[in-house]
């Protein structure tokens, strides 16, 4: 019986602090031309389970709760303890009442580079600059979970976004790349800057109007949500009309504009003409994608 209790108690504590990612992490060694070398398989084991098994937040998540999100770490040089990398994050989140998982956030951070050795402790400090290599991971995972809550609810990802710019403040002592304003406007300064910044305020509402006013209620009423989805580009038209052609646009449409070509190539019809018009001036870059929308 007391064997009993001890294991319902243990499997009840998985439960109750399960961590919040569910993270496929992959090492590509390639371009080193020694991708087979022991210590790049054992970062990929050891960055896996940091990512996975470190608890981020004070939250209680579920295993179904758990993010779905990959990183994949482009090794392009290495000498004894120093890597130079870049790291490829995305996200993604179910939408409510179908099998689709909607991508969420999508970032090709080229600033990476770290110092690593062979099974060396990996240790997450909120207040505190551990290594490049661990902050690069943290403030990507803090972002994941910051965009994830602002597409369920309005603004919930504050405390997420405020842990992301408390990394990024300190790790500026470590003087790595990626972690200043004068390390350019695709930065992780500058990323975390524009989300917080008023001059972008426009773009968290619109991340919860696609996704829960939008995608959600797409099984229910399609018409209504591509409607809704549509109405968020004159948000992010007026947020250009601000500051054209902004980092954030980038990266919101490198997340979505497959899947805002799929929404609108199919179902109940809307005026795609206006909506074409509106994501040629917002986002050029993806003309080709907008031209294909013809339903």
């Amino acid at each position: 019986m007391r064997k009993f209790i001890f294991l319902f108690f243990l499997g009840c504590t998985s439960l109750m602090f399960s961590q919040e990612l569910n993270c496929n992490l992959v090492v590509n060694a390639q371009q080193t031309g020694n991708e087979n070398v022991q210590v790049f398989k054992t970062l990929e084991r050891q960055l896996t389970e940091f990512i996975n098994n470190t608890q981020w937040t004070n939250k209680t998540f579920g295993p179904q709760e758990r993010i779905d999100c990959s990183m994949v770490i482009n090794v392009l040089d290495y000498n004894s303890d120093s890597f130079q990398a870049t790291i490829q994050v995305q996200s993604s989140r179910p939408v409510f009442n179908s099998t689709y998982n909607t991508p969420v956030y999508n970032f090709n951070d080229r600033n990476f580079t770290f110092q690593y050795l062979e099974f060396q402790n990996l240790v997450y400090n909120p207040t505190q600059f551990e290594s490049n290599l661990v902050s690069v991971l943290a403030y990507h995972v803090f972002m994941i979970l910051g965009l994830d809550a602002d597409t369920f609810e309005l603004n919930g990802g504050d405390p997420y976004f405020k842990q992301a710019q408390t990394i990024t403040n300190y790790s500026q002592q470590g003087n790595f790349k990626g972690w200043k304003l004068e390390d350019g406007q695709q930065s992780r300064f500058a990323l975390i800057d524009n989300v917080l910044s008023p001059t972008f305020k426009e773009f968290r509402t619109v991340m919860y109007n696609y996704h829960r006013n939008g995608l959600d209620v797409m099984a229910d009423n399609n018409k209504k949500a591509k409607e809704t989805i549509a109405d968020v580009f004159d948000d992010l038209s007026v947020m250009n009309s601000r500051r054209p052609n902004s980092f954030l646009m980038r990266v919101f449409f490198d997340a979505k504009a497959n899947e805002i070509l799929d929404i609108f190539s199919d179902g109940p019809k809307v005026n795609i003409t206006d909506i074409k018009d509106v994501l040629n001036k917002v986002a050029p870059t993806h003309a080709s994608k907008w031209r294909e929308i013809k339903f």
